[in-house]
């Protein structure tokens, strides 16, 4: 009774995780239409993953950079940072798989894939359009764009504008600067570009001393309101003029998207076909249990575009994919030990189930190991390495921390769950034939007589 109760169990256990796991293949394969969400559709787990330039195409440019004359420091290094940390708000406000990163010591590389009109990207970054504001008309400024640390549309008062927030420094010359416009004109003036009558771009009216350190500036004409791509355009031209350096071009390249589309067919046919070639050695090597560790290789798969699409900064790219088939391997090669090691205790002569546990026990350090060290490698990789490098830093420990919970986790369940089943027969797992120990036999040394003495001495 208690045996069939442990197979009833298991089956329904069996049954549970396969109707999870051919859930979890639709969800990341296939894309419909959500009922009831006015025709929202899901586009699945692999379609929603982020893809770097070299998968989907874009835009990538090099830019050769200078100390500007309003930046608020002498070091270029620090420049070059506050600039890539503004540009990540001027580019990535409006395309959010932008990368930015610093490259050598005076050089920033940005990448937006999936751009078709690099124009926009190259005005933006090419043309920075500075802010100034003056308490007269053409006179000396009292804000620069290095005083302004975000620029962001709002809807404020029925209509759209441009909240600037100032840095602890502008919050000070701003104060200044409302203090003396309330006891003064009153107004004051805002220019985009050099200060001249042709790039006037805005006047406030200031009644009062505004220390708050930011404030919301709209069209303030009701019939001629910003619409929100009016408020877009100027947070960016804003935004692109506050950069502590002179951005000079030094290199451009459009990488097309169907190089990038090739690229990822092969090598997702090259990972079918392996994988395939994966599951026959599986079986042919271990027979059931290789239907098992199939099964768990299956549900990593589908663990791995979840979290591939569900992790925001994670950007697929060939030297990602890289990570990935890594990252399999290694989950294969755990399971490889696991099961040598329970082929090990079963040669000499443990029972299934014993054999199983100990094999488990034994094949654990060994992935641990292992495993963990690749982390460490991989972290290292993440924090140091550049754009490229990152990306195969952080497929591989994803991949890396799933083999680890496939191994000790899933396989154990589903090895406990198999063995009420076969507790016995180690033939329908390819195992070898036991070892049976041998009884040892005592045999009496012969007695050998001696020239000149007695034989029995």
């Amino acid at each position: 009774m208690a045996k069939n109760r442990l197979k009833k169990n298991s089956i329904l256990n069996f049954v549970a995780v396969a109707v999870l796991t051919a859930i979890g293949i639709v969800l990341s394969v296939c894309s419909f239409i959500i009922p009831y969400t006015n025709g929202k559709t899901y586009n699945g787990f692999a379609n929603s993953i982020s893809l770097g330039l070299d998968l989907a195409g874009g835009i990538s440019v090099v830019y050769d950079c200078s100390l500007s004359q309003d930046s608020n420091t002498s070091d270029l290094s620090t420049a070059i940072d506050a600039t890539v940390s503004r540009l990540e708000n001027v580019i990535g406000g409006k395309y959010s798989e932008a990368i930015i990163t610093r490259q050598g010591s005076s050089e920033i590389r940005i990448e937006v894939p999936s751009v078709t009109d690099s124009n926009e990207i190259f005005n933006l970054i090419g043309d920075p359009t500075p802010l100034y504001m003056t308490l007269t008309e053409n006179g000396e400024a009292g804000i620069s764009g290095s005083d302004i640390s975000n620029v962001f549309v709002s809807y404020q008062n029925s209509q759209y504008g441009v909240v600037i927030n100032f840095t602890d420094e502008g919050r000070t010359k701003f104060s200044n600067l409302t203090k003396e416009a309330a006891n003064g004109s009153q107004t004051i003036y805002i220019y985009l570009g050099e200060i001249s009558d042709e790039n006037l771009w805005n006047q406030l009216t200031c009644s009062e001393q505004i220390t708050g350190g930011t404030t919301f500036i709209s069209s303030g004409d009701s019939s001629n309101a910003w619409t929100y791509e009016d408020a877009e355009n100027y947070s960016l031209q804003i935004m692109s003029g506050t950069f502590n350096v002179m951005l000079d071009l030094k290199e451009s390249n459009v990488v097309s998207a169907t190089l990038g589309s090739e690229a990822l067919k092969f090598v997702i046919i090259g990972g079918a076909v392996g994988l395939f070639l994966i599951f026959v050695i599986l079986w042919l090597r271990y027979g059931e249990l290789g239907f098992l560790a199939s099964f768990a290789l299956i549900i990593y798969i589908i663990l791995m575009l979840f979290f591939l699409q569900a992790i925001s900064f994670v950007q697929l790219t060939l030297p990602g994919l890289a990570g990935i088939v890594l990252s399999i391997g290694m989950a294969v090669d755990g399971t490889v030990i696991i099961f040598e090691k329970m082929r090990e205790e079963y040669r000499s002569g443990k029972k299934l189930p014993l054999a199983s546990k100990n094999g488990f026990k034994r094949a654990f350090w060994p992935i641990f190991d292992s495993n963990i060290t690749t982390i460490i490698t991989s972290l290292v990789l993440y924090i140091l390495g550049t754009a490229s490098i990152q990306g195969f830093a952080i497929t591989l420990l994803i991949g890396i921390v799933l083999s680890m919970f496939m191994n000790l986790v899933v396989m154990r369940f589903f090895v406990k769950w198999y063995l009420p089943f076969n507790s016995v027969n180690g033939k329908k797992l390819h195992f070898p034939k036991q070892q049976r120990p041998v009884k040892e036999e005592i045999v009496e040394e012969p007695v050998v007589a001696t020239v000149g003495g007695d034989a029995n001495e």
